[in-house]
């Protein structure tokens, strides 16, 4: 038996999956406890029957968690102080001197990652060809270790130039650093990304120790409330890692729960027989767009606050706009929606927990969308007289209705979230129209018609458990490692044997990494890419291999794609990259069966074209009956609004399918 947790800002949301004939799949989705996520995951467990289960080691657990990226966005990361070379201590601060406005002349200053007193130098410095400039003596170790001591640090990060060709001297002193007793949590910049660019290595291996501390004590507590179950990880770059090993690479958890979703979008095209999908995934505080062509995408280049992420990570766009979004009237008098949230305390004037401020469900609630009649999860209700209150407000500072009001927050979020979709889309030389739109999350649904109109697409699907459906990604993820390693060679003087042996380096330590895990190495496969540019650029289109000849002309291609052209000069292969996984057998969604008792609810007014619609349970939908919009399709963990010139239809397997009608 395999439960997926989800475990967001507002809900953490439940799949298990039993592995038997046929197939059984339990839902739940509770509110989070943010300042104990372990808590929200234990109360659920029981909600669903399963303790005695999971006492018995018979539960594996699949994770997606927010501990990482929360830490990061809330600067509570673990005292780390940061080694690098003599004459670098102020590599962090310095950064790329890029600006976030360009042309705004007053900006706000951001504290420097590291406080100037926790940035320690010593020797042991590396030219670019690999041959030592300063070396590292025993005195100088033996002064970086008095340095630390009297520092006392949770944490300690090192990063010394060019340490991806030469690892030895930041060896030595992590040695020295165990030989001396500290008990800090120790994080090396080779072994988190052996990569060039000293900055993006610098705040990789940072973050990875600042977070190591804090992801270890969660997980460590998690899996003693667990017992003998299993617990993994979801990394963000898609694959799971087991809990004991994730405190080595926290870094690779920053976007651990969104990477839920995008893989139960791959798994449920696959299943569906689709290849071009946009991914839009809506929860209570935040928004998540992805564009899967045939595969999913990661990348090298995310962020989290202000800082670069350079490990992998699935590519995907975030925004601070969800069901809890606040809505406010600024200054000058503009509507204005996040990227504040409610969460999920007090959450929205609606849910009568002490939230007075307008938010994104609200506005939903008011115009219709969500039905107050039906329980939301966790026995939850909607107060609309509160989210009416909550809304009149904002109404009463303008001259327009509450209903207005409403409406134009939706709008905002609307446009707010359309935005993120053609970044990932129409800027990168894709066109929306060939593509389906997948939308889920607990508010997904409500926005799906308004976003597809808005990118001139025509169809959209709705999936199955809609509103917890990044936790049955979760149950469905491979297994897997990503490695990687900068030679930075001209291409046309690279030879495809030499590669392969560095390419079959990188993957004996993914193979031994994962047999850690119990996983023999004949169960295992590798993918093998490069990250290839002309010479000169500072940035690389990452490609597969096979070899050098098809490499070079699926860069050419992705580039001309990208960018419009192709340039003449000579290329460079920068990097090279191994993803070593273990692939999960998953499993087959069951057809959904038919509750016609279900369907007794009242028509409701639905301020579109403010005329009234019944309201439809997805149980009571037999596969193939039609829907006219608007309408209002509630389930138990999401609610679709099917607005006016759309259909909706319910598959066999429960997805609600969606097509505009009208031109």
């Amino acid at each position: 038996m395999v439960l997926g947790v989800d475990a967001g800002g507002t809900f953490t949301d439940f799949v298990c999956v039993e592995f038997k004939q046929p197939i059984a799949i339990k839902i739940h989705k509770a509110l989070s406890t943010p300042a104990a996520p372990e808590q929200a995951i234990l109360e659920g467990i029981r909600a669903m029957g399963l303790e005695s289960v999971m006492k018995n080691g018979d539960l594996g657990i699949i994770h997606g968690s927010t501990v990482a990226t929360n830490a990061v966005l809330e600067a509570k990361g673990a005292k780390t102080v940061f080694v690098t070379n003599y004459g670098f201590a102020d590599m962090l601060q310095l950064a790329r001197q890029t600006r976030p406005q360009l042309y705004q002349l007053e900006f706000e200053a951001v504290a420097p990652p590291v406080a100037p007193e926790l940035c320690l130098q010593t020797g042991g410095r590396l030219a670019a060809d690999g041959s030592v400039l300063e070396p590292l003596s025993a005195s100088e170790l033996r002064q970086l270790i008095a340095e630390i001591k009297a520092i006392d640090p949770d944490a300690v990060a090192i990063n010394l130039l060019f340490s991806f060709i030469d690892d030895s001297f930041e060896k030595a002193i992590c040695e020295a650093i165990a030989d001396a007793g500290l008990r800090a949590f120790v994080s090396r910049s080779s072994q988190v990304l052996p990569e060039y660019k000293e900055y993006e290595r610098g705040i990789a291996t940072w973050l990875n120790a600042s977070l190591g501390p804090i992801v270890g004590r969660y997980l460590r507590a998690l899996q003693q409330q667990l017992g003998k179950s299993t617990l993994q990880i979801i990394q963000s770059s898609g694959e799971t890692i087991d809990a004991s090993q994730a405190e080595d690479f926290a870094v690779n958890l920053l976007l651990s729960g969104p990477a839920g979703g995008l893989i139960a979008v791959e798994y449920l095209a696959a299943q569906l027989g689709l290849e071009k999908i946009i991914s839009f995934d809506m929860g209570g505080t935040s928004t998540d767009v992805a564009l899967v062509d045939g595969e999913i995408s990661t990348t090298n280049e995310g962020s989290i606050a202000q800082y670069p992420i350079a490990v992998s990570m699935v590519d995907m766009h975030s925004i601070g706009a969800g069901g809890g979004s606040i809505a406010v009237i600024d200054s000058g008098g503009m509507l204005q929606v996040g990227p504040r949230s409610a969460g999920a305390d007090p959450g929205p004037a609606c849910y009568g927990k002490g939230g007075t401020e307008a938010t994104v469900t609200d506005a939903n609630l008011v115009l219709g969308r969500l039905v107050p009649e039906l329980a939301l999860a966790g026995g939850l209700r909607l107060n609309l007289r509160l989210a009416l209150t909550a809304i009149q407000k904002l109404a009463d500072k303008t001259e327009l209705t509450a209903v207005q009001v409403a409406e134009g927050i939706v709008s905002v979020a609307n446009e707010h979230m359309a935005k993120a979709i053609r970044l990932i889309s129409v800027n990168r030389g894709h066109d929306p129209r060939e593509f389906i739109l997948s939308s889920f999350g607990g508010a997904g649904g409500l926005h799906v018609c308004a976003l597809a109109e808005a990118m001139s697409m025509r169809r959209a699907i709705v999936p199955v458990h809609g509103g917890v459906f990044s936790a049955l990604g979760m149950v469905v993820a491979n297994r897997g490692r990503q490695f990687s390693k900068t030679l930075s060679l001209e291409t046309g003087r690279c030879d495809d044997a030499e590669l392969g042996f560095e390419f079959d380096t990188l993957e004996q330590i993914g193979r031994q990494q994962l047999a850690l895990e119990g996983l023999s190495a004949d169960s295992l496969t590798a993918r093998r890419t490069v990250d290839i540019r002309y010479i000169g650029q500072s940035y690389a289109l990452n490609v597969a291999w096979t070899n050098r000849q098809e490499a070079m002309a699926a860069f050419q291609q992705l580039h001309r794609r990208r960018y419009g052209y192709i340039h003449r000069g000579a290329t460079e292969l920068v990097t090279l990259r191994v993803s070593v996984v273990f692939e999960n057998p998953g499993f087959v969604l069951p057809a959904v069966s038919v509750e016609s008792s279900c369907n007794k609810l009242d028509p409701l007014m639905v301020y579109d074209d403010a005329v009234k619609r019944k309201i439809v349970t997805t149980s009571s939908l037999r596969p193939g009956e039609e829907v006219v919009g608007p309408a209002v399709i509630s389930e138990y963990s999401s609610t679709t609004f099917v607005a006016s010139g759309w259909s909706a239809q319910r598959d066999r397997l429960g997805n609600i399918l969606l097509e505009k009608t009208r031109p």
